[in-house]
């Protein structure tokens, strides 16, 4: 990695501390993810893989009393994100904003060592690798880490996730669509009511990545909800509903809420 930059996210209301030429630094993904988390008072928000933390900070800087732990494995990565805690331009949610540097696929004792305890979060996000093997993987170790999917992955941290949520938790992640399959059978017994939502560059390109929402616990069955189109037509404008989630100023509510059984 070579030098950092410090990126201004909704509009200025906090900030971000990224590698300048090397690793993963963030964008849409993250706000999109942070727009899935919903709900008042303390709610207790797990961010697992958070890089830099800019998901979970999106999530404090919308939820005035959201209280979140950035979880990264990577050292260097989980540097820039005890940076980002610590800027002053970031002081008004550092109270609330703790860094755990960890693997997500620790089980048992060792996770709980680490400090993630059984059902102690009433949301989890995640943002896993992506990048399938067969991929192009880049040059940049850091950034290779942070995209280059291993074999059983989503599995390892959906019961990671599913062991730390409280009973009607609820997990939101985002990820490529090919993965839908792989992401289902990890929520198996575990977690239903799945919510999944394609998001398409423009209304007539393929879709290149879903929102997927779930309940622990529940029986509910699985939705399809109707697709985001990410810019107007003929144009790199963000469309008005992705721009505010982009910005903080709306959540992407479930058609199903916690607690709700079918």
């Amino acid at each position: 990695m070579t030098g950092e930059t410090i990126d201004a996210f909704h509009f200025g209301k906090f900030h971000v501390v990224q590698p300048a030429t090397g690793g993963h630094r963030s964008g849409m993904d993250a706000m999109l993810l942070a727009a899935m988390v919903a709900g008042e008072g303390r709610l207790k928000v797990a961010d697992l893989g958070a890089g830099a933390g800019a998901a979970g900070l999106a999530v404090a800087s919308r939820l005035d009393e959201a209280e979140v732990t950035l979880v990264e494995r990577s050292p260097d990565m989980a540097a820039f994100a005890r940076k980002t805690v610590a800027l002053a331009e970031n002081a008004h949610l550092a109270s609330r904003v703790s860094v755990i540097e960890a693997d997500v696929t620790l089980r048992g004792k060792a996770r709980m060592a680490a400090g993630l305890e059984d059902e102690a979060f009433d949301n989890v996000i995640m943002n896993p690798p992506f990048n399938a093997a067969a991929d192009r993987r880049t040059p940049d170790a850091l950034k290779a880490d942070a995209h280059a999917m291993t074999e059983g992955l989503f599995e390892s941290w959906i019961r990671t996730a599913g062991a730390i949520l409280k009973p009607g938790g609820e997990l939101s992640l985002i990820a490529r669509p090919e993965s839908v399959a792989e992401i289902i059978a990890a929520c198996g017994k575990r977690f239903g009511g799945l919510e999944i939502t394609l998001v398409h560059p423009r209304k007539e390109e393929p879709a290149i990545r879903m929102l997927v929402s779930a309940l622990k616990g529940s029986r509910a069955r699985l939705v399809f909800r109707a697709p985001f189109v990410m810019h107007l037509a003929g144009s790199h404008k963000f469309a008005g509903q992705i721009d505010d989630f982009n910005n903080g100023r709306a959540c992407y509510r479930r058609l199903i809420s916690k607690g709700v059984r079918r």
